[in-house]
């Protein structure tokens, strides 16, 4: 949800990194944070963007000086959420698609999704362990024609992605052909079944 980047003052003033669609909602004050691994909840007094940089400015209960600030340092604050009221139909959040098979549309593994990150305004799965070798899977309607992470499966459209073709080693994969999708790339837009959120 938040991960502590740095201090400002001798208040135990936080600055955090974003790591949620929704920081109005889950730093407003009065909102229960938790510590990663921690089972005691640290109340939000005070939030707001830092206004010259990227981030936000934290202030919590409990975290009144610099020396209990300095303890967060480096550590990742999680929120207590609820998928059926902060999802909409055919979201999931990214540990849920995490570890989720994809399967082309007749039935063939290939591979397992390892990681989630952003291109421009579309979430894009890396999926490796198949026959194929690893790939870039940009979570768009078209490209995955079936979004089912909670079931352990995403169906895609081999013949969209390329995949169609005979496998091979992965090693060989990686050197013959480059990624569709890149990590530095826009990856084209979000929306339909393979939406997920942060």
């Amino acid at each position: 949800m938040a991960l502590v980047r740095g201090l400002h003052g001798l208040r135990g003033t936080l600055r955090v990194e974003v790591l949620t669609d929704r920081p109005e909602v889950r730093l407003a004050p009065g909102a229960r944070l938790f510590v990663e691994g921690a089972n005691r909840a640290l109340t939000v007094l005070k939030a707001e963007p830092v206004a010259d940089g990227p981030g936000w400015w934290l202030e919590l209960r409990g975290v009144a000086n610099r020396g209990a600030a300095e303890a967060l340092r480096g550590r990742y604050l999680e929120a207590e959420v609820d998928p059926a009221v902060d999802l909409d139909a055919g979201q999931a959040y990214w540990h849920e698609v995490v570890g989720a098979e994809v399967l082309g549309s007749g039935g063939r593994s290939l591979g397992h999704v390892t990681d989630v990150y952003r291109a421009g305004e579309a979430e894009v799965y890396v999926v490796e362990g198949g026959p194929i070798g690893a790939f870039d899977l940009p979570a768009v309607q078209g490209i995955v024609t079936e979004f089912a992470p909670r079931a352990g499966r995403i169906v895609v459209d081999e013949a969209a992605l390329a995949l169609d073709a005979e496998p091979v080693d992965e090693r060989s994969s990686r050197e013959r052909r480059p990624p569709r999708w890149s990590r530095h790339g826009r990856g084209g837009a979000a929306g339909g079944p393979a939406e997920a959120t942060s």
